[in-house]
């Protein structure tokens, strides 16, 4: 579209934005480094899913281009084409021209946030999730009718008759992933201060997230059990919040940033080696906080400080050393397969230490899928707003990691293990899902698998 032709186009539809606003836009410069080579293609989940040019990466910054151009308006149109993208980056691994796809999607998303008036259903839809999912103490409440949904049979009932899905197949893809809920896990606490066994080699803080101390606490316990048994010293603050990944990935300015300060202000005044998370989508945010802070002149160097301590788990474990002797998690050889996070991945570009730390248990063989960089599908929130897509990725995604042959998948992220677990019950599997350091903890404390209660 020439400039003339947007003009006249955007003069008989008013309601539409001209482009971007000034507070941040795509960066021209980042967006010029682009080749249009299309390597990305081949590498991009919604590009493969639907096959359109626009839902590409090369397609989503030729339309950041026009856009900033005055050729094409930001607009509902124009927008969906960013919504379509799952943000896995597994286009910034691939580009050969270093081309950074994460921080244009980022401006780009915030831009949509602030400029484009979405319609009722999806206003609802993200409102539930963007009030809910980032505050546990907003959540609690929700999970004892979800305990009594769950136990009672409704919930058999709703998915036998796809009654939820002909209502709303964002609400149904929601349900579709709800955990087993817990009661026990809603009243348990860590102490403060929990000391090192043995020799002290570090002090670190823990980060307990927000769905995963709900949802996944015994993957805080084990990480926690992990951490003391080799070494180190565990500070839990609880003062602690949301990382802000959620806001921060859907172009939420405000909300990102004011959990972003929240979590630096909870760890402030404590004197730590390091800061530990175990799940891949909050470690890339808090990693991000330099530049979700850059423009806050109160919080600009504390942010990055903050950044400069963040370790995953699992990448701190393979930097100092296990301690702790392991033991065997079977009797026979355990055939596992690591289904890599995206945002570990290709955000952190942590791939290698997972691996290392599991084959370092007694009787483990370690397993490869095919294309095991695509996305699960998960993407955060993305298999709750994008259903078609994120379900098509998801089925690919299990076929590949069930044609290994393994008897167990390891993940490292609360949401894709949620993806993964529908997929496999969808096609009548009952493959398990461990979080790499649960298997550490019960290979530390001499624990088979088969003596545990997975129900």
């Amino acid at each position: 579209m020439t400039p003339a032709k947007s003009s006249n186009f955007l003069s008989q539809n008013p309601h539409l934005s001209s482009g971007f606003d000034p507070q941040n836009p795509p960066n021209p410069d980042l967006i010029n480094t682009c080749v249009h080579c299309g390597f990305c293609l081949s590498t991009c989940p919604s590009y493969r899913v639907l096959g359109q040019e626009m839902d590409s990466p090369r397609g989503r910054i030729y339309l950041m281009d026009a856009i900033n151009q005055g050729e094409a308006p930001l607009a509902p149109a124009t927008s969906q084409h960013f919504d379509t993208c799952l943000g896995c980056l597994a286009c910034v691994s691939t580009c050969p021209s270093g081309v950074q796809y994460d921080k244009l999607i980022s401006a780009t998303r915030h831009q949509v946030e602030r400029n484009i008036n979405r319609n009722i259903p999806d206003r609802i839809i993200r409102s539930l999730i963007f009030n809910l999912f980032p505050y546990p103490n907003r959540l609690i409440p929700l999970l004892y009718p979800l305990y009594f949904y769950q136990k009672s049979g409704l919930q058999s009932l709703i998915r036998r008759t796809n009654l939820l899905k002909k209502v709303s197949p964002r609400l149904a893809a929601m349900e579709s992933i709800l955990p087993q809920i817990s009661l026990s896990s809603l009243h348990h606490s860590f102490a403060d201060v929990i000391p090192a066994q043995g020799k002290k080699r570090y002090r670190v803080g823990v980060i307990l997230g927000c769905v995963q101390r709900l949802f996944f606490n015994p993957v805080n316990a084990a990480t926690i059990r992990v951490l003391t048994g080799n070494g180190c010293e565990v500070v839990i603050p609880k003062t602690q919040g949301c990382c802000g990944a959620l806001p921060e990935h859907q172009g939420q300015t405000k909300p990102a940033q004011d959990l972003a300060r929240q979590m630096i202000d909870s760890f402030a005044n404590y004197d730590l080696d390091y800061v530990i998370i175990n799940a891949a989508g909050c470690g890339h945010t808090l990693k991000e906080y330099g530049h979700i802070l850059a423009d806050d002149p109160n919080y600009q160097d504390r942010a990055k400080q903050f950044v400069s301590k963040v370790k995953d788990i699992q990448e701190f474990l393979a930097m100092v050393g296990l301690t702790a002797p392991l033991s065997p998690l079977a009797e026979e050889e355990l055939k596992v397969v690591y289904q890599d996070a995206c945002h570990l991945l290709h955000g952190q570009k942590i791939s290698v230490q997972p691996r290392q730390l599991l084959k370092q248990i007694p009787g483990i063989q370690l397993k490869e899928p095919v294309d095991a960089a695509l996305c699960c599908g998960s993407a955060g929130v993305y298999n709750m707003l994008q259903p078609e897509v994120a379900e098509s990725l998801g089925d690919q995604k299990v076929n590949n990691l069930l044609n290994t042959g393994a008897n167990l998948i390891a993940s490292a992220n609360p949401g894709c293990s949620l993806q993964i677990k529908k997929h496999l019950q969808q096609q009548g599997k009952t493959v398990s899902i461990f979080h790499p350091i649960e298997l550490l903890d019960y290979s530390m404390r001499g624990i088979t698998l088969s003596s545990l209660d997975r129900t």
